[in-house]
């Protein structure tokens, strides 16, 4: 594995950066600028069938990017040999930041398909209860980790 790391270092690399950036970025675009213009959607139901809309199309978006965060972490970990390194705790530290990151965005898309058919079966409380979760504490949630984990990136880039 260090040896494909060491020949496609510069792709690994950008794609991990890339991959950190769609999907925190994507976060962060939806919590703090699209959020506020759903707000303004005086009718309940057409609110939060655009707010299901827009975060389908975010996880659409952010999937793949999590999955090739993921891989190519591992190529990193290997390829740097951070686990033989003094760096292995934030190295794995930032890791299993991304994993939890990972099983949240996988709740939060179990979550959002949930309020669709909540929505279709009419059941707005249903609904609303299974999007407001997802954008006031699990997207938050994602944010403050992915930052969290960019900062213990940069250090590590550092390091090496």
């Amino acid at each position: 594995m260090q040896e494909i790391f060491l020949q496609y270092k510069t792709v690994i690399i950008f794609l991990h950066v890339m991959s950190a950036v769609v999907w925190v970025g994507g976060m962060i675009a939806l919590r703090f600028a699209a959020h506020a213009s759903f707000m303004e959607i005086e009718s309940p139901i057409k609110r939060l069938e655009r707010i299901a809309h827009a975060l389908k199309r975010l996880f659409c978006i952010v999937a793949p990017f999590a999955i090739i965060l993921l891989v190519t972490a591992i190529f990193m970990i290997k390829g740097y040999g951070i686990s033989q390194s003094e760096f292995a705790p934030f190295g794995y530290a930032k890791e299993g930041i991304w994993t939890v990151m990972f099983i949240n965005l996988t709740i939060m898309i179990l979550r959002r398909n949930r309020a669709v058919k909540l929505l279709n079966a009419g059941d707005m409380v249903g609904a609303k209860f299974s999007l407001e979760l997802i954008g006031k504490f699990m997207v938050p949630v994602n944010i403050v980790l992915g930052v969290v984990a960019i900062l213990l990136g940069t250090f590590l880039s550092n390091a090496f």
